[in-house]
């Protein structure tokens, strides 16, 4: 297969005129963050955002003209917003975000962008390091071997690590040049960024390149029908939680923390976002609970214990279980063999599908209460 390079991309990309100037889409200096991989390409297209439906067709171009050049396999091509809206466009009294493209009513856009999927569930933490994502991997296998389908979106766009705790390698194919088909292990389905870009490649992107990639993930990703999307979402309260948060009708979020007073103060800033933007939060869970010796069976707390029970009860949210700090957790997430996979009847593995069991009630409650929320439009004070 013909090696493509981010030259010959740039040089097709340089064939697209904006059609306000008459001038190519290069020479502007509209094209950045160019990844190419293993025939797979990404780009953006930075426009002004009161701009954003308009310029749809230029984008779809300049997709097809990258998508036209030999040994190109898929094409991802996302409009960003990088300019500030003018001063008159803010509400008299009270600032503004930067305006954002004509749309649809946040409802229909929002269940618009992942059709076939019943519930969306976030797993965030307020700081990084605390298990997240060996949480969300766990928490998906559990689901799904529970007989529900599940699909599993890797949102941490910086630092994506289910391919990895999936045992997933290789990149998506895509049937037309448009849309991508998720990766499967385990009875999951799965997208990330991790799977078009190298492991150790940083991704150097500003905030609104995250927020579109994100919704092309869940866009232009054929998920098929789904009963629950597990979403990794990255640590922090910052753009990407947002724009989900926004932009998708999420059911609900579990938060994970660990014990100690540092930790469960992060948390409590993510748990308070979700309930600022009308998510629900199913409920948290201590990671690192406590340390058994695996020689002397000597349990100890070595992050604390307990915190996040006692955090959860004064939120007045669920505690959905505590997670032992544990070398078998460590190594089979490291290896792509998730411990649900691995060792199911272990007390670890049970202590997950417990967790699974809670969050998919909860999540059918709502939905054959017909609670499936709308995504809120958020208004800045």
């Amino acid at each position: 297969m013909e090696r493509i390079t981010e030259q010959q991309v740039l040089a097709a990309l340089g064939k697209v005129m904006d059609p306000a100037t008459g001038r190519d889409i290069v020479g502007l200096g509209m094209i950045s963050g160019v990844v190419v991989r293993d025939g797979n390409v990404g780009f953006s297209i930075e426009v002004d955002p009161r701009e954003g439906a308009r310029m749809e067709p230029l984008r779809k171009e300049a997709e097809g003209k990258v998508q036209a050049l030999p040994g190109v396999l898929s094409v991802t091509a996302v409009l960003t917003a990088h300019k500030e809206a003018p001063a008159g466009a803010a509400q008299s009294g009270q600032g503004a975000a930067p305006a954002s493209p004509p749309r649809q009513s946040p409802g229909a856009s929002a269940r618009a962008l992942v059709p076939g999927v019943r519930a969306i569930v976030a797993v965030a933490s307020g700081k990084g390091g605390v298990g997240k994502s060996t949480t969300t991997t766990n928490l998906a296998v559990a689901l799904a071997r529970m007989g529900l389908k599940v699909g599993v979106l890797d949102a941490d766009i910086y630092g994506p690590s289910q391919p990895r705790m999936l045992g997933i390698s290789g990149r998506p194919t895509s049937p037309d040049g448009k849309t991508l088909r998720p990766m499967e292990n385990y009875g999951l389905k799965c997208m990330s960024m991790g799977f078009l870009v190298a492991e150790d490649t940083p991704m150097i992107w500003r905030g609104p390149m995250v927020q579109s990639a994100l919704q092309q993930m869940l866009r232009d990703v054929e998920w098929g029908e789904l009963d629950i999307l597990v979403v990794d979402m990255p640590p922090g309260t910052g753009d990407a939680q947002l724009s989900m948060s926004q932009q998708v009708p999420l059911s609900g979020a579990v938060i994970v923390s660990t014990p100690q007073d540092i930790a469960l103060l992060d948390a409590r800033k993510g748990l308070n976002m979700f309930r600022k933007v009308d998510v629900p939060v199913l409920g948290i869970v201590e990671n690192m609970s406590m340390f058994i010796c695996p020689n002397c069976g000597h349990e100890s707390h070595i992050f604390s214990h307990g915190g996040a029970e006692r955090e959860a009860e004064r939120l007045g949210v669920e505690f959905l279980g505590g997670i032992p700090l544990d070398i078998e957790i460590r190594e089979t997430s490291d290896s792509g063999r998730p411990v649900v996979v691995s060792n199911p009847d272990s007390p670890h593995a049970q202590a997950y599908a417990k967790m699974a069991q809670r969050v998919w009630d909860k999540v059918a409650s709502g939905l054959e209460d017909g609670a499936q929320r709308t995504a809120p439009k958020i208004v800045m004070q």
